[in-house]
């Protein structure tokens, strides 16, 4: 005889048999809950977004310790890592001519460890490197996201230069982990560490994503007034919001596989 199922499996088996828009619908809505809980639990909703940087450090520190313990980068998108650390430097820029704060710190580790994770698999580990997988083409991203800023970008005082590369960081950080996704899709199997480190990708966008709207709540609209106007303010709340739904359907199965102690991911078609 079977034993009884645990409330997990049964809650998992129903949301598996509905159609994509009461999926799409029941996501919303754990967000939502998920961000009401975060408002009343976080006082300093500022903390959101070192918290969101903290848990991207993490996950670099899981692919480190992937790369120089086990020797091999299987598994792990080159391209992806070139994105994050364009968009860092980007950023770290823009945080050096526009405003020096805490972020600057926090942005400098994060870049100076995606720099050696690119050098660790471009150079030391390049034999396990799966360039075949890795075939998500840059300029898809890359240009599209130059065309947007130069059509949208903040309307403050700052140099038109700067303004534009700021937008420019903001679009890229939001699609860079598109070629970590692809390359999963085509591998079908992720191994523990690069799970890790993506799911750790998810929490940073979430709670990066949360910091947002939280602020926006909490100022009654008045930061995106402070963010310039036009359609800036809107993209950035868009941007924040696209990374975190792309790492969503990857989160779940993550937590699935989690749950139900299965150390290595198995995708089903059309996860990412």
């Amino acid at each position: 005889m079977r034993g009884p199922k645990r409330p997990l499996g049964v809650v998992t088996a129903w949301v598996r048999r509905q159609p994509p828009k009461v999926k799409a619908f029941l996501a919303v809505v754990t967000g939502m809950a998920a961000l009401v809980f975060i408002r009343f639990i976080v006082h300093d909703h500022d903390n959101l977004f070192v918290a969101a940087e903290a848990a991207h450090a993490l996950g670099i520190a899981v692919l480190i310790y992937k790369l120089t313990k086990e020797k091999t980068c299987a598994g792990l998108s080159l391209k992806s890592q070139d994105l994050t650390a364009l968009f860092l430097a980007v950023r770290l820029y823009c945080s050096f001519v526009m405003e020096y704060d805490i972020h600057t710190i926090l942005d400098t580790a994060t870049l100076v460890a995606t720099l050696f994770v690119i050098y660790m698999i471009r150079f030391k580990l390049r034999s396990t490197y799966m360039v075949d997988k890795d075939n998500f083409a840059l300029y898809y991203v890359v240009l599209p996201c130059a065309a947007l800023a130069l059509l949208i970008h903040p309307s403050t005082s700052h140099n038109i230069v700067n303004r534009i590369s700021w937008a420019f960081c903001v679009y890229l950080e939001a699609v860079s982990v598109l070629p970590q996704l692809r390359l999963m899709q085509n591998t079908k199997i992720v191994e523990p560490f690069t799970a890790h480190y993506v799911f750790a990708l998810g929490v940073a966008r979430f709670l990066s994503c949360a910091h947002w709207v939280l602020q926006v709540l909490d100022t009654r609209g008045r930061l995106l007034t402070a963010l310039g106007y036009g359609l800036w303010p809107s993209m950035v709340l868009l941007s924040e919001i696209v990374q975190t739904f792309i790492l969503a359907d990857f989160c779940y199965y993550y937590v699935k596989s989690l749950v139900g102690g299965q150390l290595v991911l198995r995708l089903p078609s059309g996860v990412v």
